[in-house]
């Protein structure tokens, strides 16, 4: 008898948890995004570039835009290595 309750127990707060869990989650994919920066603030970005001349690489992680032009090194644009994560 005092296990079953005890089993009951732990499939109720377990019920509760996930319940919790899931409405939490739920309430997170509703919040509306934030707006986007005033134009001509700097924004966050996480891109490589690699000089195709020389080989030299650039991490860029601050730009006016969310997609900037290429840098330029050794009068060449820079190529797009691949966006850091």
């Amino acid at each position: 008898m005092f296990g079953t309750v005890i089993w009951f127990l732990v499939g109720v707060l377990m019920l509760m948890i996930i319940w919790r869990t899931g409405i939490g989650m739920l309430r997170s994919m509703t919040s509306p995004l934030p707006a986007p920066p005033p134009a001509g603030e700097m924004r966050r970005i996480n891109v490589r570039y690699r000089c195709g001349v020389c080989g030299v690489e650039l991490r860029m992680v601050m730009a006016p835009d969310e997609d900037p032009p290429p840098p330029r090194h050794c009068l060449e644009d820079m190529d797009l290595v691949a966006p850091v994560e």
